[in-house]
């Protein structure tokens, strides 16, 4: 029984000192970015009623959850998504409240089945969610707010594919296919399964024209012209709606100055009972999942009690984090500035030193072996430190240079003034 105790389950890790560091600090800027924008931050239970999210089963399937039970023998999860509670709050607590309602979130996720191309089973999302706007603005805040996300982790080269899941479902609409052929056909389109949709198409009686355009679906794939392209194609108004209202945020997203990291995809088509509008995936190289996605998912919240449309987005931390590793980006170190070290007369002021440098904004570490000198160099160098403050009595100091391996002796004025 207790040979598992030095180990980890499967899915879930170490997150050690360097990577920690850098996920904090990820996690430091993408928060920074969220609350510029006006969005309020809230934190939702790790420990959730599986009730929450059996409502959205096409989308979070119960096998994947981590299932366990109360006292009470109720069914409780950990969470496998946060957007599904943050639309169980708005519909709840901020149920009055003046809307918009736009709100961030950075959290742990878990999910049975995140284990292929290093995901985990236990993984951090940051996202955001507009509650209660369903104009085109919104969406457009919402994927430039991504946008500059990405930006801000030192991510550059990556793109943001955006679809309409309402022009497939007009499409879908207009073919008389039954729910299940649909969802097939869904499935197919979205991983590009261009065998598979030809036989299904050709085993219904679709109109030639509509046939053709339901075969290119997973082509249609560019710029904003392939907009026009595609509205002379089809006479559906549900699907030639989706197309006018991807084109209106194309056009915002152009006026932001972010067109540039925008490609479309009619190909794209997502849970269709989740998403109700526009979806979106962000990608980058050296990653063979989606680091980002997003879209507007106007019943979600009525599902809690409150007619509600929203748009969000939630991006992956463990996937920017292996993107930047992979893509060989440069990210801020942990370190010392000086580490502090002193014989017991010159205790005192080695702690009112440390105090000041500190408060000057510098990392400062004090030796807390009480090892001998040669000692501390040995520990200081080992962890890359540059210098040793060594606090001989109340007022005489040497300051250790272990670049150069000069000494140059100072007093606690001298050393704080030069500061």
């Amino acid at each position: 029984m207790g040979k598992w105790k030095i180990y980890t389950p499967e899915g879930v890790q170490d997150i050690l000192f360097e990577d920690c560091f850098m996920k904090r600090n990820l996690e430091a800027k993408i928060r920074g970015l969220f609350r510029s924008y006006g969005y309020y931050e809230i934190e939702t239970p790790t420990v959730e009623f599986y009730d929450a999210f059996a409502a959205e089963s096409d989308l979070i399937p119960q096998e994947t959850m981590f299932k366990f039970f109360d006292q009470q023998g109720r069914i409780l999860v950990l969470r496998p998504d946060i957007t599904i509670p943050v639309a169980r709050v708005a519909a709840t607590k901020y149920k009055d409240r003046e809307y918009p309602l736009k709100s961030f979130y950075i959290g742990n996720t878990f999910k049975y089945n995140e284990l292929g191309g290093g995901k985990q089973k236990e993984f951090t999302q940051a996202g955001v969610e507009v509650m209660c706007v369903s104009a085109p603005e919104a969406d457009a805040e919402v994927i430039a707010t991504a946008i500059n996300a990405v930006k801000a982790t030192g991510i550059e080269s990556f793109q943001i594919d955006i679809g309409q899941v309402e022009f497939f479902k007009g499409l879908m609409e207009e073919t008389g296919l039954s729910a299940q052929d649909i969802e097939q056909m869904r499935v197919l389109i979205d991983s590009k399964d261009y065998l598979g949709i030809e036989e299904l198409v050709k085993s219904h009686n679709i109109a030639d024209n509509l046939k053709e355009l339901i075969l290119s679906l997973p082509r249609l794939f560019g710029s904003i012209d392939v907009i026009e392209k595609v509205k002379k194609m089809t006479s559906n108004e549900r699907s030639l709606a989706a197309l006018e209202n991807l084109k209106q945020i194309l056009e915002i997203l152009e006026d932001y100055g972010l067109s540039k990291y925008v490609s479309i995809d009619l190909g794209m088509v997502q849970s269709l009972n989740y998403y109700t509008g526009i979806i979106f995936r962000g990608f980058t190289y050296g990653i063979g999942f989606p680091i980002l996605s997003g879209g507007r998912y106007d019943k979600l919240v009525e599902k809690f009690g409150k007619n509600c449309p929203a748009t969000g987005f939630s991006l992956g931390i463990n996937m920017i984090m292996m993107a930047l590793d992979r893509q060989k980006i440069a990210v801020e170190k942990q370190g010392v500035d000086s580490l502090i070290c002193y014989k017991r007369e010159g205790r005192k002021t080695a702690f009112e030193v440390c105090q000041e440098l500190r408060e000057q904004g510098l990392v400062v570490e004090m030796d807390i072996t009480m090892g001998s000198l040669e000692d501390v160099k040995k520990y200081a160098a080992s962890k890359g430190i540059g210098g040793i403050i060594y606090i001989v009595d109340s007022e005489n100091i040497e300051v250790h240079n272990l670049e150069n391996g000069e000494m140059t002796a100072t007093s606690i004025g001298e050393l704080l003034n030069k500061r």
